[in-house]
């Protein structure tokens, strides 16, 4: 059967202003002179607020320079701010533009800042502008290893459903390990209650083994085991699920790492006419030429 594709979706006939479409143009664009030197810009002032952020970490430099980082850290997040602005006007659906990965990851390297207001201490998390480096990958036409990284998000998405029942496996292990503790060794070696001995599970599955509590009787010690050897076999598990899962995606699969002029999303197939969130017509992408 067809896909259905509604005239209005397709926007025909519904084209933006003429200056929206040069700003979309400069934006969403990294084939122009001035796109490109968009672009290169952006990532310049998103590694320096970064830099920003971990200096202003460090308490003594901090307490020396705190008005001149609190400055910086302000100044950036209101070109972030503007530009998040300009991002949605012009694309045609901004919503789908705020639901896409850049859009997210956009709207979160702004948030912490003004959310620092009230809560002090959260603008640290802006560090979360860090992802949006990943734009240098187009810009410098590294497209390859934006192939690479939608191969890894759509075998991960395609084993989600074996994954979640392995994890909720591994949960009931836990759950079960961490009673059963909870009951041989009890209060005085360090397990004082189910919770506290489920992080202990948690940690001897995973094989890290902080060591903060310890099993002190024979048969403590002689379950825990069990449970250690048993974690070195759960490891392989999700490993295994996740490889046969990337070499299938991998022999079906190829991306296009142009953003949709529309919305702003990227990872479509580079025979598709339409991008799979809008519906936007695709034809003239420079990867379908």
């Amino acid at each position: 059967m067809k896909p259905i594709y509604r005239k209005s979706v397709i926007n025909e006939g519904h084209g933006l202003a003429p200056w929206r479409e040069k700003l979309n143009e400069v934006i969403f664009g990294s084939e122009t002179a001035a796109g490109r030197n968009f672009d290169l810009v952006l990532i310049v002032l998103i590694a320096l607020s970064t830099l920003v952020v971990i200096v202003d970490s460090v308490e003594d430099f901090h307490d020396r320079h705190a008005k001149f980082l609190d400055r910086l850290e302000w100044l950036f997040t209101l070109l972030f701010s503007l530009e998040y602005v300009l991002r949605l006007l012009c694309v045609r659906h901004p919503w789908l533009y705020i639901r896409s990965f850049y859009g997210i990851v956009d709207l979160l390297s702004i948030l912490p800042s003004y959310i620092g207001l009230v809560l002090p201490g959260v603008q640290y998390t802006s560090v979360v502008r860090i992802l949006r480096l990943l734009r240098i990958f187009r810009i410098l036409k590294l497209s390859v290893y934006l192939n690479e990284a939608n191969l890894l998000k759509t075998a991960l998405y395609n084993s989600r459903k074996k994954i979640l029942v392995f994890l909720y496996t591994v949960l009931t292990l836990v759950v079960i390990s961490g009673a059963l503790m909870y009951v041989i060794e009890g209060k005085a070696a360090g397990y004082t209650s189910i919770p506290v001995s489920m992080y202990w599970a948690i940690v001897t599955l995973t094989t890290v083994g902080y060591g903060d509590i310890a099993p002190q009787t024979p048969l403590g010690q002689i379950t825990a085991s069990f449970i250690m050897v048993m974690g070195y076999g759960i490891i392989a598990v999700p490993t295994g699920i996740y490889g046969a899962e990337l070499i299938k995606t991998a022999g079906q699969t190829n991306f296009s790492n142009e953003p949709c002029p529309d919305c702003g999303s990227i990872g479509h197939d580079v025979d598709a006419n339409y991008c799979k969130h809008c519906g936007h017509n695709l034809s003239d992408l420079p990867s379908h030429h």
